[in-house]
């Protein structure tokens, strides 16, 4: 592989030598602009403004446009000359875990290739630091006029870089999300688990872009004066009335394309609520099961109510009753005690007169 830049690594007072190359590579089909009349290439012509006649590669530069209009400018050894340690470094500054790094920051990706027999040693060293430690390396290097930000990690038996976006560059996702409140409720989430499950697991190298071979099938039949193939019919769209229904066609049919069977749908666990139970999903049945359980419910409950009015009430004429005894019994003993107090002070007089 032609690499695209060559420095070392600075990794505290160890120096590598690498060469750093292309990690990924476009497999996409490219146009040119054609005139529609007769098929002739369309070009963009390099003009100077000053002379009015086009220009070679070759005289071509660079200039920084100031605020004022006036061109500076800029020659290469004026870059290669930069104040700047990652001129020709990729200066590593920190060792962080993997996951502290947002994927939305991550931007082009490179190889980092050994320069030559002297820095296999010293490249061997961070490629196995890196592995026992779990970390990825944090990197700051200059590529094509600029300063960038870098994370190293391994690869196989190779180290490579991702160019990172610095974080002022990455949007944060203000007014991305809904702003209308929607509840999901527990069956939902089931559904959509079970389709996870479904969808989830696969061989990232059976993908392929199906786009550009359909491309160049159009390009193959158009070349040979062929029919064009045309397109399979589009599946009807619209809007999903019944979230629920769409989620269990989708996990079917995921599965039916698979040959494997319906997938299980794992419940979460339930959440504590001041609601009474929710209702058992099972239609029109379900329903008129609960409905004629509740009735019994409620004329139990109003006969047991009904009961327990009567049992209180006998209760209240028992209790007078024994009052009204109670009473009779208090009178019959005063009368009882006058009387006997009545013979005693008879008895008492004629002892007072005989003496």
């Amino acid at each position: 592989m032609r690499s695209i830049w060559n420095g070392a690594i600075s990794f505290g007072l160890v120096s590598i030598p690498i060469k750093l190359v292309n990690a990924t590579e476009s497999h996409s089909i490219s146009f040119r602009q054609i005139h529609l009349e007769d098929g002739g290439r369309i070009r963009y012509r390099k003009v100077c403004e000053l002379e009015e006649k086009e220009v070679g590669s070759a005289e071509i530069g660079k200039g920084y446009e100031d605020a004022d209009g006036t061109i500076i400018p800029i020659t290469d050894d004026d870059l290669a000359h930069l104040p700047l340690p990652t001129a020709k470094t990729i200066e590593i500054v920190a060792f962080v875990p993997a996951d502290r790094i947002d994927p939305l920051q991550m931007d082009a990706a490179y190889y980092l290739a050994a320069g030559g027999a002297p820095a296999a040693k010293p490249y061997t060293l961070l490629r196995e630091a890196l592995k026992r430690s779990n970390k990825v390396a944090i990197a700051k290097f200059a590529l094509r006029g600029r300063e960038r930000l870098g994370m190293l990690r391994v690869v196989e038996d190779a180290i490579a870089m991702h160019g990172l976006l610095w974080p002022d560059e990455v949007r944060a996702p203000q007014g991305v999300a809904p702003d209308t409140k929607v509840t999901v409720n527990d069956k939902e989430l089931d559904l959509a688990d079970a389709l996870m499950d479904t969808l989830g697991e696969i061989d990232l190298d059976d993908l392929h872009d199906e786009y550009r071979e359909a491309l160049e099938e159009v390009v193959a039949a158009k070349a040979a004066g062929e029919t064009v193939p045309e397109a399979p019919e589009p599946a009807k769209g619209g809007k999903v009335l019944d979230l629920m229904a769409a989620l269990e066609k989708s996990v079917r049919d995921a599965k039916e394309s698979r040959g494997e069977e319906p997938a299980e749908v794992r419940h979460l666990p339930q959440r504590k609520s001041a609601r009474a139970t929710p209702k058992q999903a099972g239609g029109k049945k379900s329903t008129a099961t609960a409905t004629a359980a509740a009735k019994k419910t409620t004329a139990s409950a109003k006969k047991t109510a009904a009961s327990a009015k009567k049992s209180t009430a006998t209760k209240k004429t028992a209790a007078k009753k024994t009052a009204s005894k109670s009473t009779a019994s208090k009178s019959t003993a005063s009368k009882s005690t006058a009387s006997a107090k009545k013979t005693t002070a008879k008895r008492a007089t004629p002892r007072k007169r005989s003496a």
